[in-house]
């Protein structure tokens, strides 16, 4: 493997999702994320600098109990 190429990793793998790829692994827009994490109490979202990053279990998990998004 070549020093410019990260290893992939396959999101059901992953600790945090970037926007677009919660929104392809959980079938929702991505506009419909940055509105559901948009709150200040929001418990699924990790902010590093201004990077918004899903927690995956935690979405999981909000997913699972909500009735509608």
């Amino acid at each position: 493997m070549s020093s410019e190429q990260k290893p992939s990793v396959p999101p059901w793998e992953k600790y945090a999702l970037t926007v677009d790829e919660a929104a392809a692994y959980f079938g929702i827009g991505e506009k419909k994320i940055r509105e559901l994490s948009r709150g200040p109490d929001c418990r699924f979202v990790l902010w590093v600098g201004n990077k918004r990053l899903i927690k995956r279990e935690q979405f999981e998990k909000y997913l699972s109990s909500a009735y509608s998004v």
